[in-house]
């Protein structure tokens, strides 16, 4: 009888999804793999998409946060994270306005919030509509004013 570490199981899990990632239509620029990094079981993989779909053309950031990095607003990003135990839709909303333009966004993100398998997609209507109900998660343009 074999017995298999918990750590064999992750690296396991983590080469399927790199390979899994592989399998979809080629990315701008391709997904961050986790396992370079050293991460620990708290990893995302986000990325912002145009349109109503997720079209795999996004290039795709993967945000660290111990300690935070991998994202232009890292900190923020874990910060808020933490404050919704992981779950991105527990991260409240901005009092914000945002133009009433139609220009859709979809958000997606994939990883581990402390062990726990993440797994995240959403439209919105633009991308104020995004960062005002997801904080800084998405906020992947180092060229964007926060």
């Amino acid at each position: 009888m074999t017995y298999t570490s918990s750590k064999a199981v992750r690296g396991a899990l983590l080469a399927a999804t790199a390979l899994l990632a592989c399998l979809v239509p080629a990315p701008a620029q391709a997904a961050p793999d986790p396992r370079d990094a050293g991460t620990s079981d708290t990893w995302l993989v986000l990325g912002v998409d145009q349109g109503e779909t997720r079209t795999g053309r996004a290039s795709a950031r993967l945000l660290l946060c111990d300690p935070p990095q991998g994202h232009p607003r890292a900190a923020d990003a874990c910060a808020e994270l933490a404050a919704a135990d992981g779950r991105i839709t527990g991260i409240p909303a901005r009092d914000t306005h945002c133009p009433m333009v139609y220009a859709p966004v979809t958000a997606h993100a994939y990883g581990e919030w402390r062990g726990r398998p993440v797994e995240y997609t959403e439209t919105f209507p633009n991308r104020c509509a995004l960062e005002a109900r997801t904080g800084s998660v998405f906020a992947l343009d180092e060229s964007r004013p926060s």
